[in-house]
């Protein structure tokens, strides 16, 4: 297993690891590398392409991962965004938009720019919020497969203190491409309750953009249990 410059791994190998038994008979694996060539890898690029282009590029004519006259972005059954919408609010308010009240709202998207949505999550996640295919279903022209997200939160969210511990959440989607593998429609669905479980895990270390977290009111919150 190679995991030399591996930012999860890395540590789990070397001279002082040589006599330990582990459980499994290695030490653990945290992503997936799928066989050159493959549809998996295939997927996995294309979704990590976009994402790439999402977060880097300014102009939507530039991206090379979708087709931008025909681009809709769903997100657990929430009106498509335009591509042009989606390239506006970021990656990560396109994907945490919701229509909860706001008592309820453990990231409000409305109230962050691309720039700031971008800083919470690189200030959580200090090394990376990693993204992998774990199995597709079926083939182009629709491909339908399910996905992780995941990150070790090592940095404050929103008043909440680092854990340290890995946080993730899983969910499906359906990609539609045309002829040349780009992007027409990428419909997906998760549910938020999984990521914000372990951002919300920490201490609260400040009131600012914070909201009740006692065990009572996460077990009644609608948010955790799916978004309209």
């Amino acid at each position: 297993m190679a995991v030399e410059g591996d930012k999860y791994r890395s540590y789990l190998v070397g001279e002082g690891e040589k006599d330990t038994q582990w459980r499994h008979g290695a030490p653990p694996t945290y992503d997936l590398e799928w066989p050159k060539g493959s549809l998996e890898e295939t997927v996995q690029n294309a979704i990590k392409t976009w994402e790439m282009e999402l977060s880097h590029k300014t102009r939507l004519g530039d991206f090379k991962s979708i087709n931008p006259a025909k681009f809709k972005f769903f997100v657990n059954g929430r009106k498509g965004l335009t591509g042009e919408e989606t390239l506006a609010l970021g990656s990560y308010n396109a994907l945490l938009q919701t229509s909860l009240p706001p008592e309820f709202q453990y990231y409000k998207a409305d109230a962050e720019t691309f720039e700031s949505s971008h800083d919470v999550f690189r200030t959580a996640f200090p090394r990376g919020f990693a993204w992998e295919v774990l199995r597709v279903y079926s083939g182009p022209p629709a491909i339908a497969f399910k996905y992780r997200h995941w990150g070790y939160m090592e940095g404050p969210y929103k008043g909440h203190a680092p854990t340290g511990e890995l946080v993730e959440f899983t969910g499906v989607a359906v990609l539609k491409v045309d002829e040349q593998l780009r992007a027409e429609e990428v419909e997906i669905y998760y549910e938020p309750g999984e990521l914000f479980a372990g951002l919300l895990k920490g201490q609260v270390i400040s009131a600012v953009d914070s909201v009740d977290t006692t065990a009572s009111n996460l077990q009644a919150c609608p948010f955790l249990k799916g978004d309209p």
